[in-house]
């Protein structure tokens, strides 16, 4: 069910599944997606109370006006809509980008949550390494793309050549109808961002840290799920992760990339189910 609340200036919409579970998962996004994104594997998860938001600026969140959407305020605005919906010490689980944001939350604020879940973590710079060069494209585009007039920046963030492009890249699954179920998805949600400025902003956030800068400061129980050959959070990066977290089991699921929501939603709420119930 579709519920909305005002936070930091922002229209918040989020979604409640399987209401009247006694554990509660909330779970994070991640860059450019929305609640939509995770559908999968909450489908797979109805022994679970699961709240996920469209993050500010996303799908159907306005965006803040009060913080910038930045990891801090991304972070501010998950903490403050637990404690709005008086949610006591949750699970909390975030994909890709939203992994940095519940890794920040939970470096920063660990009374608020119970045990924490990272799927796709970002662990490793893109600004960094044999991605370098990538990185700095993608910086240039989302600059581009704020700095151009609103008609043709638009435009070009929402360009579905570029979003297709990206979904064939990232998908590695050989299953001809879940790949074009994968693009689809990516060309229906993918673009329902709310304003330039807050993408650019959210982006700059996306490569300004990683889940690895608050993994020593981590306390919760922690699990990790990876992909074996996820291009964009590397395996490399998951191990270095693991070790830095105090209390974390990495799960590696084989065969899948960075889109471990889309490919392997089962294997992902297997292991989630083992380390929750």
């Amino acid at each position: 069910m579709q519920y909305h609340i005002k936070l930091f200036g922002s229209d918040v919409a989020y979604w409640i599944f399987n209401e009247h579970q006694p554990t509660t998962i909330v779970m994070v996004h991640g860059f450019r997606g929305t609640h939509h994104g995770l559908q999968a594997i909450i489908d797979e998860l109805p022994e679970f109370r699961i709240i996920i938001p469209d993050l500010p600026g996303f799908g159907e969140s306005t965006p803040m006006t009060e913080y910038q959407h930045d990891i801090a305020g991304y972070s501010a605005s998950i903490i403050q809509f637990m404690r709005a919906l008086q949610l006591d010490q949750p699970v909390l689980l975030g994909h890709s980008f939203g992994s940095i944001i519940a890794a920040h939350i939970a470096a920063y604020e660990p009374q608020s949550i119970s045990k924490l879940i990272l799927i796709n973590a970002i662990a490793t710079s893109p600004l960094k390494g044999p991605r370098k060069l990538l990185g700095k494209l993608t910086s240039s585009y989302y600059w581009l793309g704020r700095r151009l007039p609103e008609g043709a920046g638009h435009a070009l963030l929402a360009s579905p050549i570029i979003t297709f492009s990206t979904s064939v890249i990232m998908a590695k699954t050989k299953d001809k109808q879940l790949r074009k179920a994968i693009h689809k998805s990516h060309l229906t949600h993918f673009s329902t961002f709310q304003s330039r400025d807050s993408l650019h902003e959210a982006f700059q956030a996306s490569i300004s840290s990683t889940a690895l800068d608050y993994a020593s400061l981590i306390t919760a129980p922690t699990l990790l799920i990876a992909g074996e050959i996820d291009d964009i959070a590397p395996l490399k990066g998951q191990y270095v992760l693991e070790k830095r977290i105090a209390n974390a089991r990495l799960v590696t699921l084989p065969k899948v990339g960075h889109l471990i929501h889309h490919e392997t939603p089962q294997q992902a709420a297997q292991a989630i189910k083992q380390f929750l119930l």
